[in-house]
């Protein structure tokens, strides 16, 4: 063999056996080799200005095209008839302000259905922490609730002599957590007494109830709640004073709902300061070092105004926009908000001095409710019982411009130092993955389908 061929046999017999390794190491050389660039696990930093809306200038949230959404199902929307012998009369006793109460009752009445009990109507215990004592009917329209429930569960006003007489016997699940068994529980009280009054758990897996009793649920809630006529009416000419079109924005930074959280903030104002120390009481100490990073970074701090403000404008939301501000009183720093989104409306701004002083927690809570499901655009700050409430029955509606602000990005992102143009893009990121992909409002899975686009 000639030493010019001798090169080019080699190569021919070996070069699989250098190439091969060379191929499967290559990727890990170029990891090791690279400088490191990538953020934390929880996050990815955004790359593109051209997703972000301040770099655009053009850019809105609710302009980009959804991939998936939210509707109702309609396998309950058919009647599932209870048998026609009772085990008795169940009244649902609810607590708390509007929407606490609201969440009990949807509750109470699917556990009826699931105890073939009939069921007066809901008592609304006096809160005094609410300073509230409106009772169902005062809020809600009786016979249409009565009409809508029709062949889900059987709702009275009234009862037989014999049973009305006697005080309900009393069957408290307010404390129990997770799953358990109504049936179990609660049928034998209900069998020996024939009358109980029930306050359902606070937390429970309804996903486990028979069809029938999830259907109750998703037909007495979402369907047969209605305001009763007076505050009805006052909640259409509050909506009609509202320029058009506008956003409806639930903001929450009170006293208490802060001290509640037991979390610390900077740059506040010593009257804010002074109100969330006096909220506190012993039992809600704020958290502090590593603990209070930790639940900061899970997303448990509610928003500050000018956080809630720097976010909207993050999200395209121009800054002259009608903005109806649905929150209670008590809102501290609110000119970090106004100083920036000036077109502000409200309930106490819209009616006169002498309705509004008039009217009960519970009335100017269904108004702030009535206003925000109507709304052009909706976006929360805190997902409690108000804002799942309002997400459902917007959806219900075919309503899709629907967002809740993302606590836990905007303090993951502060927490490693972005600010200005670059935390506006990490907002904009991680609220229009949301958005596009239908996720945010937690609805739930029995009464509510997700649908590709």
């Amino acid at each position: 063999m000639s030493s010019s061929a001798s090169p080019a046999a080699w190569w021919a017999r070996s070069r699989v056996r250098i190439l091969l390794p060379v191929i499967f190491l290559a990727p890990a050389l170029y990891f090791l080799l690279s400088p490191p660039s990538s953020p934390p696990f929880f996050f990815t930093l955004p790359t593109s200005r051209e997703e972000s809306p301040s770099a655009s200038g053009s850019r809105v949230i609710w302009a980009q095209r959804r991939v998936a959404e939210w509707r109702s199902c309609g396998w309950w929307r058919a009647a599932m008839p209870a048998p026609s012998r009772r085990n008795g009369y169940i009244r649902i006793d609810c607590y708390g302000g509007l929407n606490q109460l609201r969440r009990d009752l949807c509750d109470g009445i699917a556990v009826a259905r699931l105890l073939n009990a009939t069921m007066v109507l809901p008592k609304f215990e006096v809160a005094a922490y609410w300073n509230e004592s409106s009772g169902f009917a005062d809020v809600f329209d009786v016979d249409y609730f009565i009409e809508q429930t029709r062949g889900y569960v059987e709702v009275v006003k009234d009862m037989p002599e014999e049973i009305a007489s006697k005080e309900p016997f009393k069957v408290d699940c307010s404390k129990r957590k997770g799953h358990f068994d109504y049936v179990e529980t609660v049928l034998p009280a209900l069998l020996e007494h024939q009358y109980i009054s029930l306050t359902p758990a606070m937390s429970q897996r309804r996903d486990r109830n028979p069809s029938y009793a999830k259907a109750s649920y998703c037909q007495g809630c979402y369907n047969a709640l209605r305001l009763n006529k007076n505050v009805e009416t006052k909640a259409i000419e509050l909506l009609q004073a509202i320029p058009k079109p506008f956003l409806s924005l639930h903001l929450r930074f009170e006293p208490d709902m802060v001290a509640y959280s037991r979390c610390v903030y900077t740059g506040l104002s010593s009257k804010s300061l002074s109100a969330i120390e006096a909220a506190r009481g012993e039992d809600r100490k704020a958290l502090t070092g590593e603990a209070a990073l930790l639940w900061r970074n899970r997303g448990k701090c509610p928003l500050t105004p000018s956080e809630t403000a720097f976010i909207l404008k993050a999200l395209g939301i121009p800054t002259d926009t009608n903005i109806y501000l649905a929150a209670g009183d008590g809102l501290m720093e609110l000119e970090g908000f106004t100083s920036i989104y000036k077109n502000i409306y409200t309930k106490s701004s819209l009616l006169t001095h002498d309705d509004f002083e008039k009217m009960h927690g519970n009335t100017k809570a269904a108004l702030d409710y009535y206003v925000s499901v109507s709304s052009d655009a909706y976006v929360a700050t805190f997902f409690g019982n108000m804002d799942k409430m309002v997400t459902a029955m917007r959806t219900m509606q075919g309503h899709q411009k629907t967002l809740v602000l993302s606590r836990r990005a905007y303090a993951n992102y502060t927490a490693v130092g972005l600010s200005g143009e670059q935390l506006a893009m990490a907002m904009w990121d991680a609220h229009r993955e949301e958005y596009i992909m239908g996720r945010g409002s937690a609805l739930p899975e029995q009464c509510f389908c997700e649908f590709k686009l």
